[in-house]
């Protein structure tokens, strides 16, 4: 009853508006070169399109609802003769402001070409956007979406401004592609599809919602009116003398590394149907590799006390295997059909696939006993356009998203038609053979985690421009969620003769869930264009229906573990429904014709990832005999609140030369009602975990950027980032971390480092080079070391992040050869190497050192052969550091 409720709301709200966030505009004046008055009637054009405006009465005119892009415009009128302005660059949500000077025909100079140049200060921006267009990216060493992400000012590894990870949107082609699961993004287009990306991490509008820190836009390419293509292939490998660290990359295996993609436009019946396709496959074996000493079934024992009793079971074939490998294919496809009437439908459909391993310490030497990770993806969007004139336009849209993960090391326990589970698991006593610090001689990880969200998601769009001040965004969006979600333990038991066996869902090893939450948002937005002020207002509802059950009083639940969902009254209620209110306000004032100043402030909420609202609904709760410092499962909470984030921010643009220009920002944010974990005892013995809102934060930082235009064969862009980010914790997961360490589980008074506090950062791009010929550039990235806590036998010996890991810097270069063929057809080549000097970048470390290739550990008094391995090689982490140096070789053609 409620989804027809809430589709009718929906259906009767046309009058309101979302922008999706993927077109731009373009304004501007049109004046008689001689007298300088304003010339009223005329025609605006952009070349290749029907879209085009015409000036008014005051010479103004305006173009709406322009995919990302660089356009040629042409203005035309009786009495005048023509102008044309090539390369006008227009970004989503932004306005390009082009400028007419038309000479009167009686002046005999035929048309007039001209060619824009993009403004260094873009005197609309009220907060800070990145954007990267196609043309960027093909000059720069970037692989892909995150890649571009983590280059912008004020992103450290994903995390925007301070805040954790999950509090960052990702949108493709505007529609959300997070995973309410988790939270985090599940699919990201190809960098060969990509017209432009937007990085938002200041105060974003209010048509943006459900993030805390940030939202990246990736906005795929149009189909075009003319065939156009391009073919591209690479291959390559990780390359390292530092065997010891990493082997088996003493030299570059090409088929270790590959990858295909393409791409195809072009009209299909004219005009009237036109279509973009593409397409990439990525192999990459990675940069550590285990050594197939032992299987799974291998057993083994160890005697600490006399080695010599000790039996090590190893049946491996000694093989190299890749412990940190991925395959990655996406497919893409997008069509244009014009309905008539200025109408436009398309539709846009999108398939990724990515197979991939996280590199297990304890497994290295029994590889196959792992698990592995399973993303499957698929995206499908209906977008309707109808245009009611120059000043106004609506789009209705629908999508589809849905996320299959599944994690595991044997796929399908159960083969079809046969009852029996897969043979190959083992005893989980396999993985207690040989003790502490040694490498697992066998075992295998019996868990099967699944889980695959679903969400439908319909939307009105309407952008009015009612005057040449105002233009007016309104909007509403319903969105249906369906999570499924199971997980289970292979069970290998004595009882059974060791022989797998499933357990029955809802048995304490089987949970299993399926819940139907479900959004409603609205909001109304207003952009004021003056010529000495620009100011963008606006106001945001979130209404959030959890669908969930929660604990009345999670400290009385006895006897609750011997019941079987659901759950009678006395121990669960249904979880209310939230609902909050969000203003933002931005406002841009030009301090001159070659600078503005920015201010900006918003509210911005985000309701907790599924994964913490649902987790555990069987309300299983372990124990461990009389353990005091055990800790059993997480119970979730589907009542949760909001994460709410209060942000503020001001900024400085001010162009240097027509092609060098500065922009400073200083921002702040208070961060509350984060996620965190409440310690409580059930039968006054047992401990467990449930989630509440408590942690919180507090931001403050500034940046630095300074461009330089490709311009005369060189171009560069420096970003420096000065931040402090501190809260209560860093992890929701704290208390629990701390009550099964014996610690004392009270939250801490003040604020400290968050993991992710990196004080400087410094981000260089330097660009050589004509386009179209040959471009030469590199990428340099240098940071403070992220904070750490420090120990001694696990016990601290210091506060909370109270010291710092080493500095890291990185150099990437890519060179590419453009040679033309015919027409428009060309080949390139091209080489890419990251990490060029090799450099060993100490991500994680020792807590007891400080550093990543040492520990005071392998100075005890302990054996020095451990299992299968010594001391030394078991305290090798090659995951403590940065990917090793990458060698890449390829060459593309287009058309």
């Amino acid at each position: 009853m409620w989804r027809l409720a809430f589709i009718a709301l929906f259906l009767s709200l046309p009058f309101f508006a979302a922008h999706s966030g993927t077109t731009g505009k373009i304004a501007g004046k049109v004046t008689d070169a001689q007298s300088k008055e304003a010339i009223p009637s005329v025609n605006i054009i952009i070349g290749g399109t029907t879209m085009g405006g015409a000036s008014d009465i005051d010479g103004e005119y305006f173009i709406l609802n322009i995919p990302p892009g660089t356009y040629q415009l042409k203005a035309s009128a009786i009495g005048y003769s023509p102008v044309v302005i090539a390369a006008v660059s227009v970004t989503a949500d932004q306005t390009t402001r082009v400028q007419f000077t038309l000479q009167p025909q009686s002046v005999e100079i035929g048309e007039v070409a001209v060619t824009a140049t993009r403004p260094i200060v873009q005197k609309d921006l009220t907060s800070t956007v990145a954007s990267v267009g196609s043309d960027q990216l093909s000059k720069l060493p970037l692989e892909d979406v995150s890649a571009v992400v983590n280059l912008q000012a004020g992103v450290v590894e994903g995390h925007f401004r301070g805040g954790r990870s999950g509090e960052v949107k990702y949108l493709v082609d505007g529609v959300s592609v997070n995973d309410v699961f988790s939270g985090e993004s599940s699919m990201e287009a190809e960098i060969n599809s990509i017209a432009e990306i937007q990085v938002l991490s200041g105060t974003f509008n209010a048509e943006y919602g459900e993030a805390l820190s940030g939202v990246v836009n990736q906005i795929t390419k149009v189909a075009s009116d003319h065939y156009t293509g391009e073919v591209s292939a690479y291959t390559g490998g990780y390359f390292s003398s530092r065997s010891t660290l990493f082997p088996n990359i003493d030299r570059v295996d090409p088929s270790s590394l590959y990858n295909f993609q393409g791409s195809l436009s072009g009209p299909l019946v004219g005009n009237a149907l036109r279509f973009f396709v593409s397409g990439k496959y990525l192999y990459d074996a990675g940069y550590i590799y285990g050594k197939r000493v032992f299987n799974p079934k291998d057993s083994s024992y160890f005697n600490g006390n006399d080695p010599s009793q000790s039996y090590i079971g190893a049946t491996g074939d000694g093989k190299y295997v890749p412990m940190n490998d991925s395959k990655r294919y996406t497919i893409q496809g997008k069509f244009s059909v014009d309905v008539g009437g200025g109408k436009d439908l398309v539709l846009n459909g999108m398939y990724q696939n990515h197979d991939y391993r996280t590199y297990d310490h304890q497994f290295r030497l029994n590889p196959d006993g792992d698990y592995t990770y399973h993303l499957r993806s698929y995206l499908g969007s209906a977008n309707y356009t109808a245009v009611f004139s120059d000043a106004a336009f609506m789009e209705v849209s629908g999508s589809f998203f849905r996320t299959g993960y599944r994690q595991y090391v044997y796929p399908d326990p159960i083969d079809p038609g046969d009852p029996v589970v897969d043979p190959r698991y083992v005893d989980p006593a396999r993985m207690r053979d040989v003790g502490a610090n040694a490498f697992l001689s066998g075992g295998t990880q019996n868990w099967h985690f699944n889980h695959t969200s679903t969400t439908l998601t319909g939307k009105i769009d309407f952008t009015a421009q009612i005057s040449p001040v105002h233009q007016i965004k309104a909007g509403a969006e319903v969105k249906l969620d369906h999570l499924q979600y199971d997980d289970y333990q292979i069970l290998v038991l004595p009882q059974n003769n060791f022989q797998p066996v499933m357990p029955n869902p809802g048995d304490f090893d089987f949970n299993i869930y399926n819940n139907h939450p479900h959004k409603l948002s609205g909001y109304i937005q207003d952009k004021i264009e003056l010529d000495y002020l620009v100011v963008n207002v606006g106001l945001r509802y979130d209404y959030f229906q959890p669908d969930g059950l929660v604990l009345i009083n999670p400290d009385d639940i006895a006897g609750l573990d011997t019941l079987a969902p659901p759950f009678p009254g006395q121990f669960v209620r249904k979880a209310t429904a939230k609902q909050q209110v969000s203003p933002r306000v931005g406002i841009s004032y030009p301090i001159s014709d070659r600078g503005a100043v920015h201010l900006s402030y918003g509210h911005f909420f985000q309701i907790p990832d599924y994964d913490v609202l649902y987790k555990n609904p069987n309300e299983r709760i372990s124990s461990l005999g009389n353990n005091p410092n055990f800790v059993g499962n997480v119970i979730g909470n589907a009542d949760l609140q909001p994460q709410s984030t209060t942000m503020y921010e001001i900024g400085l643009q001010q162009e240097l030369t027509p092609t060098m220009g500065v922009t400073v920002t200083g921002y702040y944010k208070d961060i509350r009602n984060l996620l965190a974990l409440q310690i409580h005892l059930k039968d006054n013995s047992v401990k467990f975990g449930e989630y509440i809102n408590q942690d919180y934060g507090a931001v403050q930082g500034f940046t630095f950027s300074l461009e330089k235009r490709l311009t005369n064969g060189f171009g560069a862009n420096l970003d420096y980032t000065f931040q402090v980010a501190k809260g209560n914790a860093s992890d929701p997961n704290d208390a629990y971390n701390k009550a099964s360490a014996a610690q004392p589980i009270a939250p801490n008074k003040e604020l400290v480092p968050l993991d992710w506090d990196r004080r400087h950062s410094l981000n260089v791009t330097l660009t050589f080079g004509t386009p179209d010929d040959f471009i030469a550039s590199a990428i340099g990235r240098a940071g403070s070391g992220l904070p750490y806590t420090p120990s001694l036998s696990d016990q601290r010996t210091g506060l909370e992040n109270s010291d710092n890991r080493p500095g890291y810097y990185n150099v990437d270069i890519y060179m590419t050869k453009y040679f033309t063929l015919f027409g428009n057809a060309r080949v390139s080549v091209f080489v890419k190497v990251y990490n060029l000097f090799d450099t060993a970048n100490e991500l994680n470390v020792f807590t007891d050192t400080g550093r990543a290739g040492y520990t005071l550990a392998l100075t005890q008094q302990l054996p020095a052969v451990r299992g299968a391995n010594t001391l030394a090689e078991y305290y090798t982490r090659p995951d403590y550091f940065s990917a090793p140096r990458q060698i890449i070789v390829g060459a593309s053609f287009s058309f």
